[in-house]
């Protein structure tokens, strides 16, 4: 980076948050799966969102890009550079202010570079539930997980951070800072703007702060294991409690048993839960408003009732609930270098993806290990292959499993994102005009194509 530019960050951040040396940038210049890696210019670490702005609108004056970054646990390469061109990566950790809870409005305004487990203990402290639940939530930040739209673990009760989100502030391409940080569930007075951020993955602006939708804090809550004999059946009990527990059903997680033996593998302190091994597992939460006596007996007696399920057990304790969340939350680690999908269908249609993937996956190679797991509630399977060996072919096993996605009415991607990952995949399965409007937005609000780019389109 040229001097004179250098100075010019440091003028509005101060030197000690414009890093440039190697050292000091690798931590923010490789993504989390250590799939993607090139070098920028400098990372930038602003304080506030006039800092952002200040930034925002020196690189486009100046022609630079710009590569919006949070908590960078990214699974798709969205949120470092591409190294094809000037960018400097933009780090938003030190925005990290919880702004205002307004606990009887159900609101709390939070800036971008909060870690989702403190929105959370905010949440908590004000008697209230911010319903967003990833595995990353320890080290994920808000404005992150806005910008890829993150799904979760709650998406079947809550919906997927899209749904959490009443206003935003953002900073534009051209440095300007749209304020729309509204606390308002009704507002009909023209376009719903933040859906242009929530999702586009830092390619039209740079979320600097959100307004959330706060629920109330459930009384009681109930975790349970069940063993099951394949998705099919998965499906058919979560229709079943469905109509037994209705809106008592927070989450719903199917996983294979080869998931369950290499979290088992992976983590020694791990115990299966179940005396003998199921085909599949899912794992369910339930919470109500009322005692843990009487939702545990509910659940406890729609289980028994349930003829789809083979086993289970439930949680007696927090620390057993904690125990099995735990088993779920380590699939991705146990099973960490491999070819991994992140693709919907419809429910009712899960069964049918896994079996027609499978079928195809090893006719094509041969005792190819699968790992099927995810949010079975809200259609969303992570189906991973194979090991490292099998990344050279990658491209190969995509096309196998996206053409059993495309079959069944589905994504190739669920709520990871696009990123540099599924860029040039998208294009041959999604709506040729669908593309076109989104390129059209792309210009229309980032004429010189400094925001993220490379990535999404």
């Amino acid at each position: 980076m040229d001097k004179r530019l250098q100075a010019a960050f440091a003028a509005i951040v101060g030197e000690r948050n414009v890093l440039t040396s190697a050292a000091d940038t690798a931590p923010y210049t490789r993504d989390w799966r250590r799939q993607y890696s090139a070098s920028a210019e400098a990372v930038l670490c602003p304080g506030s969102t006039a800092q952002v702005a200040a930034l925002v609108g020196l690189c486009a004056r100046e022609g630079v890009a710009v590569v919006p970054q949070g908590g960078n646990t990214g699974l798709c390469g969205g949120s470092v550079p591409t190294g094809t061109r000037r960018e400097i990566v933009l780090s938003l950790g030190r925005l990290n202010r919880i702004r205002g809870v307004d606990a009887l409005n159900d609101t709390l305004t939070a800036e971008a570079g909060c870690v989702l487990a403190e929105v959370q203990k905010a949440a908590e402290q004000a008697d209230r539930l911010f319903a967003l639940s990833l595995a990353a939530e320890g080290s994920c930040q808000i404005g992150g997980t806005l910008s890829t739209n993150a799904g979760g673990v709650n998406v079947l009760r809550y919906g997927n951070a899209r749904e959490q989100v009443l206003g935003l502030e953002v900073v534009l391409p051209d440095g300007r800072v749209w304020n729309g940080l509204r606390a308002l569930r009704k507002d009909n007075t023209g376009y719903d703007l933040k859906q242009l951020f929530i999702g586009a993955e830092g390619t039209l602006g740079v979320i600097t702060a959100a307004v959330l939708k706060l629920h109330p804090r459930p009384g009681a809550q109930a975790t349970a294991w069940i063993g099951v004999r394949d998705p099919g059946r998965a499906v058919a009990l979560l229709a079943r409690l469905h109509a037994r527990l209705g809106e008592r059903i927070s989450a719903f997680e199917l996983a294979s048993r080869a998931c369950l033996e290499a979290v088992l593998v992976h983590d020694p302190s791990a115990r299966d839960p179940l005396p003998v091994p199921h085909a599949w597992y899912v794992l369910a939460e339930f919470a109500d408003a009322g005692t843990q006596e009487a939702l545990a007996a509910q659940v406890a007696q729609a289980l028994a009732d349930a003829a789809e399920l083979d086993d289970a057990v439930l949680a007696t304790s927090a620390a057993q609930a904690r125990a099995l969340w735990k088993l779920r939350e380590t699939i991705p680690e146990a099973q960490f270098a491999n070819v991994k999908h992140d693709i919907s269908v419809p429910v009712s249609r899960v069964p049918e993806f896994i079996a027609r993937a499978a079928d195809t996956l090893q006719a094509a190679f041969r005792g190819v290990a699968l790992y099927a797991f995810g949010h079975i509630g809200d259609g969303n399977i992570h189906y991973n292959v194979g090991d490292a060996a099998l990344m050279a072919r990658r491209d190969e096993v995509n096309a196998v499993v996206y053409a059993a996605v495309e079959a069944l009415g589905g994504s190739i991607s669920a709520e990871h994102g696009l990123g540099q990952l599924k860029r040039e995949a998208i294009r041959a399965h999604k709506d040729p005009l669908e593309l076109e409007l989104m390129a059209a937005l792309k210009r229309t609000l980032d004429p010189q194509g400094l925001m993220n780019p490379g990535k999404l389109l």
